[in-house]
């Protein structure tokens, strides 16, 4: 009990910081943008059920409406083909330890504002581990790359223009390092692009298939130390659910 007594006193005190790592979730919050020939996924709704009204005097509370896959958001393994028939493969079946792990963020914003196609490959990774050490298993692994800053949806989707985990990198992370999964900033885990690539949409195809998972839409990666924090990142409990909006932070030593 000593180490989480030692945690309660080090978040009381300060010495170690929450930083939210969490996009604010309104109906203008950006949603993936897919072909109009595949179905598409609702932006948020919020309908007042009452406030302080004749609906309810002393009571406020909404129905929302939207997609598992909105704002900052968690990708289970049932969420792509290759993940379907893994064991504990949804948001209600996966074992809630795994939502709980070390963070290696690796900052690729120079290269990401050279090219918005940048993808992440084994070569930038190896390069990481030199510097920091090696990725060890069960780590989340965050692409930083200042995606977060554009606050606007054209700069955000920026014409289909975004960086992702290339499929050498996705192969590197989910076989040779057994990492938890992978976060960015962006709107998902693959580039903008990836839908073109052979397989169409390598990150997702990898990881998932090999029963990891994705984080999207996340903030304040500048945050983080390159390692050192420790990330939570728990979605709701729906059956059968291919993953969820998420209240993402992570614990950060002063």
């Amino acid at each position: 009990m000593s180490v989480l007594s030692d945690l309660v006193a080090a978040l009381e005190s300060g010495s170690v910081r929450v930083v939210d790592l969490t996009a604010p979730l309104q109906p203008e919050t950006p949603v993936i943008q897919l072909p109009p020939q595949f179905g598409a996924s609702p932006g948020l709704t919020l309908d007042v059920i009452s406030r302080y009204d004749e609906a309810g005097p002393a009571w406020y509370w909404n129905t929302l409406h939207l997609g598992e896959h909105t704002g900052t958001h968690f990708d289970a393994p049932i969420h792509w083909i290759t993940g379907r028939d893994l064991p504990g493969n949804a948001t209600d079946t996966i074992a809630p330890r795994l939502f709980v792990g070390p963070a290696c963020v690796v900052d690729v914003t120079a290269e990401s504002g050279r090219d918005p196609d940048y993808l992440l490959q084994p070569p930038r990774l190896l390069e990481w581990e030199r510097e920091h050490g090696r990725i060890p298993a069960r780590a989340w692994v965050f692409m930083r790359t200042g995606w977060a800053r554009r606050v606007t949806p054209e700069a955000f989707f920026n014409g289909g223009h975004t960086p992702g985990i290339g499929l050498e990198g996705a192969r590197f992370l989910a076989g040779e390092r057994d990492v938890l999964g992978v976060g960015v900033e962006t709107v998902g885990t693959d580039a903008g692009i990836a839908g073109g690539f052979s397989p169409p949409f390598p990150n997702h195809t990898t990881m998932h298939g090999a029963g990891k998972f994705g984080l999207t839409s996340l903030c304040n990666l500048d945050q983080l130390p390159a390692v050192g924090a420790v990330v939570v990142a728990a979605p709701l409990k729906i059956v059968g659910g291919s993953g969820s909006p998420v209240r993402a932070i992570a614990l950060v030593g002063g």
